[in-house]
């Protein structure tokens, strides 16, 4: 390396420090240092404040040229951009440099070799924080008539302690797994695995209001990883456009109407209605707006119509399902035979 070195000073300069920037995270490698001290050396080789953070675990080292923790807030201040440290084609963190003025010539090649030496720090101590888990260690946990034994072990080997609470999501999205992940479980541990046609995120907690515009979510409690499944999966059936993220626990008794059988609920005039309904695609997205919101005027607005237009379309809707909507009890009457269409059409699929 130091011949080649040498050789590569009499063309470039910068050819010459980019490869002592790469011969200096080489041997710390061999070192075998650990992401603490690989953020000191890193402020001593480019005589700045360094940082590294992980996304997984919230935790973050920022260290002085000195080897001391700067009292300034956490953050770049200027210089060059943050790289992200990535393992396993997946974002785990990030590193920068915080140089208070204009980056130096080779201040992005000290970010990517930091980047690639904590990639391979977070690799080798492990469990390594990343989202993306073995999908048959997240299956063994949530599965039924597991060994008890056994589930604790899978979750001990996914990051989990033995004591804390898992919750289970069960999701259906067009983004990656992992970034709604960690998109939605910020600073927590998350693991995440398709199962089946189905995302699973197991958590230590999840931020409901952060979800994607296009995922349907649903959150089972944190009792039992086996139970919330459960739960999750269920709760998955009951999103819509207007209500994508459901919690199981807010459910109530709607939740039963998930262990109605598939014939049961056919034979159901209302539901029947409903289904004639479908072949309407206004006329149900009418009454899927008024059941959500409880008005006219609201599910004008989420229809973008007037809601002079809205009550027309809602008095033939009554008229077609014997119902009469304006009446408390016959949007309660309405809802619930939307809402065990939407179940029947969900298993049906």
């Amino acid at each position: 390396m130091e011949a080649l070195a040498v050789r590569l000073s009499g063309l470039d300069a910068y050819a010459e420090g980019a490869i002592r920037v790469v011969a200096f995270y080489d041997t710390l490698m061999r070192r075998r240092v650990d992401l603490p001290a690989l953020a000191r050396a890193s402020a001593g080789l480019a005589e700045c404040v360094a940082g590294i953070r992980l996304h997984g675990t919230g935790r973050a080292w920022r260290v002085a040229p000195d080897g001391s923790r700067p009292s300034n807030a956490s953050s770049p201040v200027s210089g060059a951009a943050p790289v992200p440290i990535t393992l396993d084609e997946e974002e785990i963190g990030e590193v920068w440099l915080e140089r208070p003025g204009p980056p130096l010539l080779l201040d992005t090649v000290v970010l990517e070799r930091l980047a690639l030496a904590a990639a391979t720090v977070v690799e080798r101590y492990g469990p390594a924080r990343t989202t993306m888990a073995d999908p048959a260690l997240v299956e063994l946990v949530i599965s039924s008539g597991g060994d008890a034994a056994a589930t604790v072990r899978a979750l001990r080997l996914l990051g989990f302690p033995a004591d804390a609470p898992v919750e289970v999501v069960a999701v259906r999205s067009r983004l990656p797994l992992h970034r709604i992940g960690a998109l939605v479980c910020p600073g927590r541990t998350v693991k995440a695995a398709t199962v089946g046609d189905v995302g699973v995120l197991l958590t230590s907690g999840v931020a409901e209001d952060r979800f994607p515009a296009d995922a349907r979510a649903g959150i089972g409690a944190a009792d039992s990883p086996e139970r919330s499944w459960r739960e999750a999966r269920t709760a998955l059936r009951f999103t819509t456009p207007h209500h994508p993220v459901v919690h199981h626990a807010r459910l109530g008794a709607m939740a039963l109407l998930a262990q109605l059988t598939p014939d049961a609920a056919r034979e159901n005039a209302d539901v029947a209605a409903v289904a004639a309904l479908a072949d309407n695609p206004g006329d149900l997205a009418t009454l899927d707006a008024y059941c959500a919101t409880g008005s006219q005027r609201r599910a004008a607005q989420l229809l973008h119509l007037h809601h002079s237009s809205v009550a027309r379309r809602l008095e033939q809707i009554g008229k077609t399902l014997g119902v009469e909507l304006t009446e408390p009890a016959g949007l309660v009457r309405a809802t619930v035979a939307l809402t065990t269409w939407r179940l029947l059409t969900d298993r049906d699929g």
